[in-house]
């Protein structure tokens, strides 16, 4: 079920409740792809397919998965259903699917019960990328060479807001300080 084939054991479980789901949690696994991280995709529903889902998470750290990334919209149960089943860290993305534009998604997967933690990110697309960023820092811990790469993706984007602010100040003038 993974999205391509590998060359190492997966890290990364990236697990949605449904296949429309998919276009926001591509943002997840492309990070890891970015940072060469190791990573499976599925679709498994805590609703329509909570059996499935339960089995998944039960084998996951028996086949190395560390981290899991899960995406739901709605009632958002499914990072909730997979945090009840493991003890590795899990990030949830809520996804915008309803009339509440996600709200639901948002909340449902923040207000968890103590004892139940969940990592939520952001509503949607930079959601899910951050959820790919968060498993990479998690794995980082661990991992000096996923370090670095972190460090430069840092460097990177702080360079990219200075090219750009140039860009800006070429057109409407410079700021000064007093």
């Amino acid at each position: 079920m993974a999205t391509k084939k590998q060359s190492k054991r997966p890290l990364v479980g990236i697990v949605m409740g449904s296949d429309s789901d998919h276009p926001i949690m591509a943002e997840a696994a492309k990070v890891l792809e970015d940072f060469g991280v190791p990573h499976e995709v599925l679709v498994a529903s805590a609703h329509r397919s909570p059996a499935r889902t339960q089995k998944y998470v039960r084998q996951a750290g028996k086949r190395g998965i560390q981290v899991l990334i899960a995406g739901a919209g709605g009632a958002a149960h499914l990072a909730g259903v997979i945090a009840a089943e493991t003890i590795s860290p899990v990030i949830g993305v809520p996804i915008d699917s309803s009339a509440l534009k996600g709200l639901d998604s948002l909340l449902s997967t923040a207000q968890m019960p103590g004892g139940i933690p969940v990592a939520t990110m952001a509503i949607g697309k930079a959601g899910a990328k951050n959820a790919g960023l968060l498993a990479v820092q998690i794995l980082a811990i661990r991992n000096s060479a996923l370090s670095k790469k972190l460090q430069q993706f840092k460097k990177d984007q702080a360079s990219a807001v200075e090219k750009k602010s140039r860009k800006v100040e070429k057109q409407h003038g410079k700021i000064t300080s007093s």
